[in-house]
Order: structure tokens, then C-alpha cells, then sequence
């Protein structure tokens, strides 16, 4: 049964940091292609970071270019975010979110439950 668990979130003042992790169980991330996405309060979900199934970072949103950095251990089993720079409009639950290699963002088809991120000003 394939798992996806979320750590690391929590409260920090605005410029603090914090490192999200993912951790994958019943098969290796070099099978998969993932994301960390993150909703919001009153908006819709969307992705922040893309890691392709080498463990290359495809994607970074403009909102936190320069700030959130997406990494992998492949010892470990596990995809990292790195978030510098918090400010309040980083406040979101965040997910990582992971489907076969070729596949949409939307067909991903294995989901963590999210671990919450509040920033304040």
C-alpha cells in the first residue's frame, strides 16, 4: 500500500523558516513524479513545487521563487520542502502529492493528508 506522510509544519513569525517533509512508503520516489502543493483559507489548491522521478526540481512558483527550495533523499524515501522567508501569504495546509512518471498533475493519484503552515505578520 503506497503512503505519503507530511512533517514539519507549524507556526513561525514572518522571515522564519520551515522544512516540510514527505515521506513515501510501498514504493521509491524514482518511480514516481510528485509536488508539494498547498490551499489556502477561501481558495483552491494548487501546486508550489514539482520534482520529477530523478529528483530534479521542474517546477517553482513565482509566489516563492527564491525562497522554497524542493529536494529528495533517496536513503531516506523521503521529498523535502524548504521554506525561507515566510511571509502571511504563505499560510496554507500543504500536501504533497505524487502519480506515475509520465502522468498529469491531475491524475497523481497518491496524496498525503496535509500538515498546516501559519505565518505571522
Amino acid at each position: 500500500q503506497v503512503q505519503l506522510l507530511e512533517s514539519g509544519g507549524g507556526m513561525v513569525q514572518a522571515g522564519g523558516s520551515l522544512r516540510l517533509s514527505c515521506s513515501l512508503s510501498g514504493r521509491t520516489w524514482s518511480t514516481l513524479s510528485m509536488g508539494w502543493f498547498r490551499q489556502a483559507p477561501g481558495k483552491e489548491r494548487h501546486y508550489v513545487a514539482l520534482l520529477n522521478w530523478r529528483g530534479e526540481s521542474t517546477y517553482i512558483a513565482d509566489s516563492v521563487k527564491g525562497r522554497f527550495t524542493i529536494s529528495r533523499d533517496d536513503a531516506k524515501n523521503t521529498v523535502y520542502l524548504q521554506m525561507n522567508n515566510l511571509n502571511p501569504n504563505d499560510t496554507a495546509i500543504y500536501d504533497c502529492a505524487a502519480g506515475e512518471i509520465y502522468s498529469s498533475i491531475r491524475d497523481y493519484k497518491y496524496r498525503g493528508q496535509g500538515t498546516q503552515v501559519t505565518v505571522s505578520a
